[in-house]
């Protein structure tokens, strides 16, 4: 090896260096620690206790925060916490930039662009498609009725469609960079350790990760509000009320009595305990009077009405607002509004903490283009403060110019004795009526039902600022505390177990050298985990599974050349050539670069379509192969090296191991009609498989709602999805998820419905149908919310809608089929003949069938999760990976064979070469399923289904490399190219026979 002093100082340097970041991991671990010692399991304390010692200088002159920013981060798997993709609504974006515009074209190209998407194809993109479609070169984007307005001064009348697209396309990119810039500010005073938050390419998709946030509820309004601040007068019940009552009588002659039952007397009396609870009364007035036994469409929807006088119009159940809804909305009902009301807009209150099953009802006095008096734009600073009564509000302050329109406005209503309502994201969060005069110097208070938590929140929206369009939640996953502690807990014991195992194997089977090797594995682990904590990279389960493998793989590079080497010290070479031949690019070197090419190829497509822990395992996998390439070619090769410098024999096997998986002859060729016959079997009965029983596919590709419940009792899967499907009035299926305590809860209920209200509604619902098959009481905020030791309740819950399903869907397509494209590509090029790339391709594409098939026929009746998810396609691109390694060894070594002396006809000379790879092939092969073994079971039921997939996989794919690769090699060659090899082997023979006589 040449410049060996100088790989020393290199392995020594980046030694040091991986220590050096680690250290960090290990002191935040400190006094994390310590906070939860301090803190005793309040989550508070312990953030307090964080934040106190945030600027304390704890190691190497750094603070505790500069020091906890260089940690090892860890995955919401294994901390706990909240992860939340947000679409950024492109359609708001473009309607805002064309000033709302009414033309025909515009909006139904916009409507097109939302329903005809294609696969990954942008909202934008899609929407240019669209308008061309629609336009048909008749209308122009930069028609004064569309972009070239007042509010878009770059685009005029009279330019080109592609001009204003790259305006647009700027305008665009803008508006989801300042969205990006009001989450990150809004997250970063929410007061989450270690936040990221990342713009997920052009797709207006943001990703925020949220380790060891725990109230979902409040993450989730904080997220979605768009902070569209407005402040409107309001109409009083009498000055609305005579249109209500109208519209009531005229609802009549349209809508039909539905018929009574006692579930609409519990909901009654349900309704009359809520008004109750909130005004300590049930005192009714006509618009809300029960009692009356004649049928009143709408009037029989209030649980109660409004007091003369009051803005509040009155209170209604949660569940009746969408029917209210489409009755005052109706163009038939609204036409009943007298001429100075016609533009009244109907707006809900903020449901009150002591009845939150009802909600208000406030009619707007809006004008024809519903642009407020004053709006949010004007208020310049907000704080969390108390009132006189010692009640949470939130105190603003407004620029000269909102405090003089302020002024103006309680100005009028004081004289006019009215209410104004303070609007945001059209809900009313409160409606004062003005007592004292006009407020003057612009300083006022949003008051209302608030928590100090609400207060906080909405404190930290409003100056954060508003979103430039809405933001919907189309994927989120909520994983507890605890399971993320025993995620890490189950990953530990594997990844110990599965060293142990690996370095004692090695060193049974090779002796001193395997002891080299293991010492160039634990070097590769550090070096792999201070690369992960130098790129700042995310660990997840996936990514220890990654890890884990790692270990697998990363001995493969010195079993094949252990195994080289044993062939050199056969043929009599001795140590020193030996090394140098086992190290040089025909001896092991090509075969391992070939093999580590096809690795990498896989990790990166993985990389590139995968998301979340996907990364994570796809990050470790590709900074695995690069440090045990390292390790394995230059710190093992040290210490032979010694060996021979000291004169010591290596001899790369024990007294027992000599002659093992040797002298092997095997005629892989002569049983190839049996396995095509088996594997074609195989194929068939899977395809079968495929249409008749399908698979069992993950809310990741369909969409959907999950949840991890945790029970102190067992349950019965099927009770308990019959109770929820009565509660959701949908299917949810249910399935035990580990042991009979634990279900794993599945349904479609309201996916495609965005915001944090459906999600609210989807976990109180959860909450009534499952909180009776608990032996202790438990509250909603215990179900729901993540707390520190938390071992019951929701521990894991995720949603993906249908949009992100689709994309999901269509990344595992291209993933899949993309890897074994690139494999191909690089296999002809490397071996200069595509029959070896077709040869691979066969078998890899019959080993994804193969576990596609097992996973089709088994799901059903299999004790652990089988779903076609990310992590199945993580683990077939795993399995492409392997099964492509494995083949491309076998065929380095026919091509050696093809290219050098040896005797015989075609078909031995493959034969031959088969045989010797056996004992590397039985080795790694060995090794790999024995790591996959032990996480299998020690790795948790979280990724046991991702396990078993990799385990299958690396059984048949090492089948395959020998028993169908091969053979259809052999099978496509051209028998010109046959006899030409024969014809050149038989004239080398021919010569050394010559030479010998």
């Amino acid at each position: 090896m040449q410049n060996k002093g100088l790989v020393k100082f290199f392995a020594i340097i980046f030694a040091l260096v991986s220590i050096y970041q680690l250290s960090f991991t290990f002191v935040t671990n400190h006094y994390e620690d310590k906070a939860k010692a301090f803190a005793g399991g309040d989550s508070t304390k312990e953030l307090q206790y964080l934040d106190s010692i945030g600027n304390q200088t704890v190691f190497l002159g750094q603070t505790f925060n500069e020091v906890r920013a260089k940690q090892i981060n860890k995955g919401l798997d294994l901390e706990g916490g909240i992860n939340v993709t947000l679409q950024i609504s492109i359609k708001d974006i473009l309607k805002g930039l064309a000033n709302n515009s009414k033309n025909a074209t515009f909006n139904k190209a916009l409507a097109e662009a939302e329903s005809q998407r294609q696969g990954n194809q942008s909202y934008l993109d899609a929407f240019y498609t669209a308008f061309d479609k629609e336009s048909k070169g008749n209308v122009k984007l930069a028609s004064a009725d569309i972009f070239a307005n007042r509010n878009l001064s770059e685009i005029t009348v009279g330019m080109s469609d592609s001009q204003v697209k790259a305006i647009l396309d700027k305008k665009v990119k803008e508006s989801i960079e300042s969205a990006y810039r009001v989450f990150r500010e809004r997250i970063d005073k929410f007061g989450v350790s270690q936040p990221n938050i990342q713009m997920l390419g052009d797709t207006g998709r943001i990703l925020v990760e949220l380790p060891g946030a725990k109230d979902v509820d409040r993450i989730k309004n904080l997220l979605q509000s768009t902070a569209q601040l407005e402040f409107w007068e309001t109409y009083k019940v009498d000055e609305i009320g005579n249109y209500i009552m109208a519209a009531n009588e005229y609802l009549k002659t349209t809508e039909k009595q539905p018929a009574q039952n006692a579930q609409a007397a519990k909901t009654e009396n349900k309704a009359n305990s809520d008004v109750e609870a909130l005004l300590g009364t049930v005192a009714k007035d006509s618009m809300g009077n029960t009692a009356n036994k004649e049928f009143n469409p709408l009037l029989d929807l209030f649980a109660m009405g409004g007091q003369q006088g009051s803005p509040i119009l009155g209170y209604f159940q949660t569940k009746d607002t969408v029917k209210v809804n489409a009755y005052l909305n109706r163009a038939d009902v609204r036409n009943l509004l007298p001429a100075d009301q016609k533009y009244a807009r109907f707006a809900w209150g903020k449901p009150s903490k002591k009845a939150p099953d009802l909600v208000e009802l406030y009619a707007l006095k809006t004008n024809r283009e519903g642009i407020p008096p004053l709006s949010g734009s004007v208020v310049t600073s907000a704080q969390d403060e108390y009132d006189q009564f010692s009640r949470p509000v939130v105190g603003m302050t407004m620029s000269p110019k909102g405090a003089k329109i302020w002024e103006e406005l309680t100005g009028k209503a004081y004289t006019e004795n009215s209410n104004i309502a303070i609007v945001l994201d059209n809900i009313v969060y409160s409606a004062p009526g003005v007592t004292s005069g006009p407020i003057s110097g612009g300083r006022s208070s949003i008051s209302g039902d608030f928590t100090v938590a609400d207060a906080k929140d909405l404190a930290n929206i409003l100056r954060a600022g508003k979103l430039p369009a809405g933001a919907d939640i189309v994927q989120s996953e909520i994983v507890g505390p605890s399971l993320g502690q025993q995620a890490i807990d189950a990953g530990m014991l594997s990844a110990v177990a599965g060293l142990i195992i690996v370095a004692a194997w090695m060193a049974f089977y090779y002796g001193r050298a395997g002891w080299y090797a293991n010492v160039a594995l634990l070097a590769n682990l550090l070096f792999l985990f201070g690369i992960l904590a130098s790129l700042g990279a995310v660990l997840t389960l996936p990514g220890i599974a990654g890890i884990v493998l790692t270990m697998g793989t990363a001995v493969d590079a010195n079993i094949i050349i252990s195994e080289r080497a044993k062939e050199c010290l056969r043929k009599g070479m001795n140590l020193a050539d030996t090394i140098k031949e086992s190290y040089s690019w025909h001896g092991a070197m090509r075969p391992i670069v070939d093999a580590n090419v096809t690795h990498i190829l896989t990790g990166v497509i993985l990389f590139a379509f995968g998301s979340g822990p996907i990364k994570g395992f796809a990050t470790t996998l590709l900074i695995g192969i690069a440090t045990s390439l390292f390790t394995s070619i230059f710190i093992a090769r040290i210490f032979m090296d010694r060996d021979v410098k000291a004169g010591r024999s290596l001899a790369f096997c024990t007294g027992i191991t000599k002659n093992w998986f040797t002298n092997f002859h095997f005629d892989f060729l002569k049983v190839k009609k049996f396995t095509y016959g088996l594997s074609l079997i195989i194929v068939v009965v899977s395809f079968a498989s495929f249409f008749v029983n399908g698979f069992d596919q993950g809310t990741d590709f369909v969409g959907g709602r999950t949840f991890q419940v945790k029970f102190d009792k067992e349950v019965t899967a099927n009770e308990v999805s019959d109770k929820l499907g009565e509660v959701f009035g949908v299917n949810v299926e249910a399935k035990v998820f580990g042991n009979k305590q634990q279900l794993k809860l599945t349904t479609k209920y309201k996916v495609e419905e965005e915001g944090a209200a459906v999600d609210q509604e989807v976990n109180e619902k959860l909450y009534e149908g499952l909180k009776g098959y608990y032996s202790s009481p438990m509250t909603y905020e215990q179900f729901v919310n993540a707390t520190e030791g938390k071992t019951l309740g929701v521990i894991q819950a995720s949603k993906v809608g249908p949009s992100m399903a689709k994309d999901v869907k269509q990344n595992a397509y291209w993933a899949v089929l993309g890897s074994m494209a690139a494999i191909f590509v690089y296999l002809v090029i490397s071996f200069r003949k595509w029959q070896y790339s077709l040869g691979a391709i066969v078998s890899v594409a019959h080993d994804v069938i193969f576990v596609l098939g097992i996973y089709s026929l088994t799901y059903k009746f299999m004790p652990w999760h089988m779903e076609i998810d990310q992590h199945f396609i993580a683990a077939i691109l795993t399995v492409i990976g392997y099964s492509m390694n494995d083949t491309v060894i076998v065929f380095d070594r026919v091509r050696e064979y093809i290219a050098g002396k040896t005797k015989g006809d075609f078909n031995k000379i493959v034969n031959d070469s088969v045989n010797t790879t056996l004992s590397r092939t039985i080795n790694t092969s060995l090794t790999l399923i024995l790591v996959l073994l032990i996480m299998f079971v020690f790795g948790g039921d979280s990724i046991r289904g991702f396990i078993f997939a990799m385990l299958i996989g690396i059984i048949v794919g090492t089948y395959s490399s020998l028993f169908l690769a091969t053979p259809v090699l052999v099978d496509t060659m051209p028998r010109k190219d046959k006899e030409e090899i024969e014809r050149r082997h038989k004239e080398a023979q021919e010569e050394l026979i010559a030479e010998k006589a």
